[in-house]
């Protein structure tokens, strides 16, 4: 399918209209301006990337290290697709001893923006910090430049390297969990079925943070939230367009660039799933859950009620933003203390921030 074509309308469905916005979501979204919902098409993508590049946080190494409370380092693994290397970049808490359970993260971006640095600051803060994790963030290449396998293949090549240096990078090989938000938890879902389908590095858990999961765009509420969510059908042809290439729309899309396209969901880690009430991706994301239950696993869902796509990004002190990281760190915590992890007690230096603070 030619990446230049736009996307056509979409039918709107009969039944109801959208559900509301949280009051604080809503005024957050309209004190940010029409560019929020602004829609990605194959015609404005190479300026929104540019824009993308441009304003989006990149903290340098330094600033990771937050004077100190931090050991961060950036390293290179060979790339399965193509002759490039991968980044990544790895973060822990300075001053503890001993291997550390990981959290391998895949940054958002819809397959087509982000960056690795953005997302740490808010999982060092939030995360790191007070459970005593390791941290990755996987700087996997963009589509359309970069187009399937490459950005799963990367992040499966990142995650092979760092099981297989597990001593020298201070982490416990078999304390790791996979996670991301939007296309990043695309991925995450994606490589969980990868590296068991592989025999690879096993995963004790997937956090599945509002996941980019089904190409085919043919949910209700893809439909329902047309033109209405900060991340619309539009938007999500193009980035699935971007991805996939001559293989969008066919039936040739395996499920490691789609999970919802999977058949088989057995023998996959915990997951722990959220999506808004209000978002594009909620009945896909519902979908997998129940899917994943169909086969005999685990799956912790939130709904959160309207709630709409990154929301958390947008309005991070809303009470809903608040609940909703409360969630995720209760889930990673309980998650930990059952594969034998207990973090000891650690008060927070003077002057730094909250997690409700950061930006995700």
């Amino acid at each position: 399918m030619d990446l230049a074509q736009s996307p056509e309308p979409a039918p709107v469905p009969s039944a109801g209209q959208a559900p509301p916005l949280d009051p604080e979501l809503r005024a957050a979204l309209a004190a940010s301006g029409e560019w929020v919902r602004e829609p990605v098409t194959p015609e404005n993508l190479a300026e929104r990337q540019r824009r993308d590049a441009t304003a989006r946080p990149r903290p340098t190494l330094r600033e990771l290290e937050a004077d100190g409370r931090f050991e961060v380092a950036e390293l290179s693994v060979p790339s399965l697709c193509g002759r490039r290397d991968v980044t990544l970049v790895s973060a822990r808490p300075a001053g503890i001893s001993g291997p550390l359970p990981l959290l391998y993260y895949l940054h958002g971006g819809g397959m087509i923006m982000g960056n690795a640095w953005s997302v740490l600051p808010q999982l060092l803060r939030a995360w790191a910090e007070p459970l005593e994790l390791a941290v990755v963030s996987v700087e996997y290449g963009l589509a359309p430049r970069v187009r399937h396998p490459g950005p799963v293949e990367d992040c499966y090549a990142g995650l092979v390297r760092v099981a297989a240096h597990a001593d020298e990078l201070g982490i416990d090989a078999d304390r790791i969990i996979v996670g991301g938000k939007s296309a990043g938890g695309g991925l995450a879902a994606a490589l969980a079925l990868l590296t068991r389908d592989r025999g690879g590095p096993t995963p004790i858990g997937q956090l599945l943070l509002c996941p980019m999961l089904d190409d085919r765009n043919d949910t209700f509420s893809s439909h329902q939230m047309a033109g209405v969510d900060t991340w619309d059908r539009t938007s999500n042809i193009t980035a699935w367009q971007a991805l996939l290439g001559d293989r969008y729309g066919t039936d040739d899309v395996p499920p490691y660039a789609a999970p919802a396209r999977a058949t088989d969901l057995s023998g996959l880690p915990p997951a722990y799933i959220e999506v808004g009430s209000a978002e594009t991706f909620r009945d896909e994301d519902v979908a997998y859950a129940g899917a994943l239950w169909q086969a005999g696993g685990q799956a912790e869902l939130h709904v959160w009620p309207g709630a709409c796509h990154g929301f958390d990004t947008f309005a991070p002190r809303a009470a809903l933003s608040q609940d909703a990281r409360d969630a995720r760190t209760r889930w990673l915590r309980r998650l930990l203390a059952q594969s034998g992890h207990t973090p000891a007690a650690r008060s927070r230096p003077a002057g730094a921030l909250t997690p409700a603070e950061g930006r995700s």
